[in-house]
C-alpha cells in the first residue's frame, strides 16, 4: 500500500472522513476509487469469475464490493477490448445504484438514464457528481471527474502517440499536434488524481505523453496506466519525472493500494 498526503494551501488537513480517496489498481488501464461510500470503476476489462480472483485487493470487481458501495459509478473510456468488458452491464443486478457513463462508440443495452452516452466535450452534473469528457488521440474519450471534492482525470487512450518507428517525420509531427491541441483545452483544469498512458510500447518515447501532461496541468497524483505487465516503466517514468512536484506512483502488482488524502 502506499499513503500519500497532500496538504492543503494552510498546511493543515482536513478530517480523515473528507479527505481519503483509496484507489485500487485493477489492471492495464483499469483502475477503482473509494470516496466515501462511492465505488467509481474505470475502463474495467481483465475479469475473473466470482469467487477465483475476487475482491479489489485483486484487482477485480467483486460481487461484495458492489453491495457494499452505496453508489457506483462506472466509466468506460471507449470499446477497444482492453478499456471494456460487457460484464460491466451484469452489475446493476447487484446495485440498483449504479450510473455508467459511457465513450459515444460503446453500445448501451437500453435508452435508460443510468446509461450517460457522452461525445467529446459534453458534461453531465447533478448533486453528487460532475463529470466532463474531452477528447482522445485514439478512439472514444477521456474523463474529468469531481465527485466527494476530489478531482480526477482518466486519460483512456488520450496520449502523445510518439510511433516513431512506423510514422513519417509528417505524421510524427500531426500525432504529437493533435495530443497537444486537446492539452491546451484542459490547461486550465485542476486535477488531484490522474490516470495516465505510460506505454512500453513507444520504446524511448514511453514518458512523452505523461511528461506533457504532468507540466501542463500539474496534477497532485499521477499514475501511470496502459502498461499492461511491464510494471518496471512505472518506476523508470517515476525517477525521469522526479523533479517535478506531481507524486508519481510506482506499480507493482494488481490490486495495489494507494490512499490518497487531500
Amino acid at each position: 500500500m502506499i499513503m500519500i498526503n497532500n496538504k492543503n494551501k494552510k498546511g493543515s488537513e482536513k478530517t480523515l472522513s473528507q479527505e481519503r480517496a483509496k484507489i485500487y489498481y485493477l489492471h492495464h488501464s483499469g483502475f477503482a476509487v473509494k470516496i466515501r461510500g462511492n465505488l467509481l470503476v474505470f475502463d474495467y476489462y481483465s475479469h475473473e469469475p466470482e469467487g477465483r480472483l475476487s475482491g479489489l485487493d485483486k484487482g477485480t470487481i467483486s460481487h461484495k464490493d458492489l453491495e457494499e458501495a452505496e453508489t457506483v459509478y462506472v466509466f468506460v473510456s471507449h470499446s477497444h477490448h482492453d478499456h471494456y468488458n460487457p460484464v460491466i452491464f451484469e452489475w446493476e443486478r447487484i446495485n440498483s445504484n449504479i450510473q455508467y457513463f459511457l465513450s459515444f462508440d460503446v453500445e448501451t443495452p437500453s435508452k435508460d438514464t443510468k446509461y450517460c452516452s457522452m461525445q467529446p466535450y459534453e458534461e453531465y452534473k447533478d448533486d453528487s457528481i460532475f463529470v466532463k469528457a474531452y477528447g482522445s488521440t485514439d478512439i472514444g474519450v477521456s474523463f474529468k471527474v469531481e465527485i466527494g471534492g476530489f478531482k480526477i482525470f482518466h486519460a483512456g487512450d488520450l496520449n502523445c502517440w510518439y510511433w516513431y518507428y512506423e510514422s513519417t517525420p509528417q505524421e510524427l509531427e500531426e500525432d504529437e499536434n493533435k495530443f497537444l491541441v486537446e492539452l491546451e483545452m484542459m490547461k486550465d483544469e485542476d486535477v488531484d488524481i490522474a490516470f495516465f498512458p505510460v506505454d512500453p510500447r513507444l520504446e524511448e518515447y514511453y514518458y512523452m505523453g505523461g511528461e506533457y501532461f504532468i507540466k501542463k496541468l500539474k496534477p497532485r497524483l499521477f499514475i501511470p496506466m496502459h502498461f499492461w505487465d511491464d510494471y518496471s516503466i512505472t518506476r523508470t517514468f517515476a525517477q525521469r519525472l522526479a523533479h517535478q512536484p506531481t507524486k508519481i506512483v510506482e506499480l507493482s502488482h494488481r490490486g495495489q493500494e494507494i490512499i490518497f488524502k487531500k
